[in-house]
């Protein structure tokens, strides 16, 4: 006779609570369409102009979306992280997919007249140059951060020592980090576009980069929501997974791959946003009911809340000077991590 399975309580989020996010969700792009250098103005009084026109469909609606779907993927690739390697503190950026990202984009961008053939620069870039550079970028983003998760499970021996896990993650942030910091000393062209990347900017993406990013979590969400069990089931320990007979080599490696391409699309589109994936999963974890396919949409969900937020005081803080919006959630996502301490030790 088998053992018996001990209860796992389950709630359900309130109605009320995901028709609150998603009203905050609305309000935050509303702001997003309407400020600018001169203070905030309704986005539907442009309508009749065509240079505002032009200014809110082309400029701040592209960087509303994208700060949508930048935080949206992090915080998927966050829950995800914490789910495979069973850890509450795991992140995309603790495990080696951001430090893979950022040399393999500090390499792209070194080289980038070799690599992108001529392409203008993007002030003068036209609409196919843009959509060549989003995709080359992506690309090699996600090479790059899969190649740093990969070294990352290389140097732990796998995922079943949770401390090991996280040293090697670091040890790989900080030798890849010095790589691209050393690469950027021999190529004084890309240093100030590696500053932007380094720090979290959204205020260079357009439509191309959100196209890129919202076919990424299309196809991301729905593979990770249809791995949720195997999430759920190792919260149990691996052992049991096993006794379970669920196949822990290919969906880890599933897995292991969408947190690689949520990572890689947002890291390549916006730069390194610190926090975000770490956050987002304890912010909405009692609303989840234990249960993954719950947790994942709803990390991705609040994980674009965030960085809308973000984007948000980045703009209207010191107008018309924009502030990084990585720094923001840096400081945000510090004093959270603080507080969390401060309770614990309560």
């Amino acid at each position: 006779m088998s053992a018996p399975v001990a209860d796992v309580p389950v709630s359900r989020a309130p109605w009320a609570w995901w028709l609150l996010a998603l009203l905050a969700v609305s309000a935050l792009a509303v702001l997003g369409l309407g400020l600018g250098a001169q203070g905030w103005q309704a986005p539907w009084r442009a309508w009749d102009d065509l240079g505002q026109r032009g200014i809110v469909l082309d400029i701040r609606a592209p960087r509303t979306v994208g700060a949508f779907l930048v935080g949206a993927l992090l915080g998927l690739a966050g829950a995800v992280a914490q789910g495979v390697f069973r850890n509450p503190l795991a992140e995309p950026h603790l495990l080696g997919s951001a430090s893979g990202a950022g040399l393999s984009m500090a390499i792209a961008l070194a080289a980038g007249p070799v690599l992108w053939a001529g392409s203008p620069t993007p002030g003068a870039m036209d609409v196919a140059a843009s959509w060549r550079l989003g995709l080359g970028l992506t690309g090699v983003a996600f090479v790059g951060a899969l190649g740093g998760v990969l070294l990352t499970l290389a140097l732990a021996r796998g995922a079943a020592n949770t401390l090991r896990l996280l040293l090697a993650g670091v040890v790989v942030g900080v030798v890849l980090g010095a790589f691209t910091q050393w690469l950027m000393l021999w190529s004084a062209e890309a240093w100030r576009a590696m500053q932007a990347f380094l720090l979290g900017n959204t205020a260079l993406l357009g439509w191309p980069a959100c196209m890129v990013m919202a076919l990424v979590l299309l196809a991301s969400l729905p593979l990770a929501l249809a791995l949720s069990p195997v999430l759920d089931v190792l919260t149990l320990g691996e052992d049991t997974a096993r006794s379970l007979g669920v196949p822990l080599g290919w969906a880890r490696g599933w897995l292991v791959g969408v947190l690689a391409a949520c990572t890689a699309a947002a890291v390549a589109q916006a730069g390194l946003i610190a926090f975000v994936g770490l956050v987002a999963p304890h912010l909405v974890r009692r609303f989840s009911g234990g249960r993954h396919r719950v947790l994942l949409w709803a990390a991705s969900l609040m994980g674009g809340a965030l960085v809308l937020l973000a984007d948000v005081l980045a703009r209207g803080l010191l107008p018309p000077q924009d502030l990084p919006v990585g720094v923001l959630t840096a400081v945000v996502g510090g004093g959270y991590l603080l507080w969390l301490l401060h309770r614990g030790r309560a």
